[in-house]
């Protein structure tokens, strides 16, 4: 279960019967480790989706939690970075100068970042990821539930800048320390849902620290107007497949 970030669009191929908008992969990181562990998968991730759509669906889509049955063993979730706003926020600010500076882009930038409703998301998320895991193992009492964390895209602040100057300024700070920070939050909402339900964390933002997309060695892509080869500041082939490598390691 989860958005974009789990699904992989752009990654080649895409899955078979899939909704074109939800952007799902056969190479994702579900994908390779259902195949290298025998596993049968069922895939709902849908790009832009949020927990509250995992929970409870929308127009577009259903909600991702009906997928979850007595059955089902293994749980994968990798969600809330469209409920803070971490990957929008990060590609509104990054488009050309013509769209960037659109008065619409302009709000939508400062409204992910707005700094004094942040603490109130990232509170509603640790919620919305709790209930998550209390209704998969309400339904699947036997599954193993793992919260996936989030693949490094930024640089930490000690490396150099290499061309991050290129990511806008959202005028009262620097968006890529906000970035950073989000990133880090991220990361401790996961681990502390984790602790309070139950459930694994996998570390990914912590275990991918210099492979971020401006390394040598990225598993994460840097903004292009393209989906090919992976979204923007979205897994590349070789992020989905280290996430799987993880994944098999932990479970297997």
């Amino acid at each position: 279960m989860g958005s974009s970030f789990a699904a992989g669009p752009g990654l080649m191929p895409r899955t078979a019967g899939a909704p074109r908008p939800s952007g799902r992969s056969d190479s994702n990181y579900a994908h390779i480790v259902a195949g290298r562990l025998g596993l049968a998968l069922t895939d709902v991730t849908y790009s832009g989706a949020t927990t509250g759509d995992i929970l409870g669906g929308s127009a577009a889509h259903p909600a991702q939690i009906d997928a979850i049955t007595a059955d089902t063993r293994l749980v994968t979730v990798t969600a809330g970075g469209n409920d803070i706003g971490y990957l929008p926020a990060l590609t509104f600010a990054s488009l050309p100068w013509p769209l960037r500076s659109l008065a619409t882009v302009r709000r939508r930038v400062g409204g992910f970042t707005d700094s004094s409703s942040i603490d109130q998301r990232f509170s509603a998320l640790r919620e919305s990821l709790g209930e998550i895991v209390r209704e998969v193992c309400k339904r699947a009492p036997d599954a193993q539930v793992v919260l996936v964390d989030y693949l490094s895209i930024l640089p930490e602040a000690t490396n150099p800048d290499r061309g991050l100057h290129r990511l806008a300024s959202r005028g009262d700070g620097d968006l890529v320390q906000w970035g950073r920070n989000v990133a880090t939050r991220l990361s401790a909402t996961f681990a502390s849902v984790a602790a309070d339900t139950g459930c694994t964390f996998l570390d990914v933002g912590a275990r991918s620290q210099g492979h971020d997309a401006w390394s040598s060695d990225p598993w994460t892509r840097r903004f292009h107007l393209s989906l090919r080869g992976g979204a923007p500041y979205h897994p590349n082939a070789a992020g989905m497949a280290a996430v799987a490598d993880m994944l098999v390691d932990l479970v297997a």
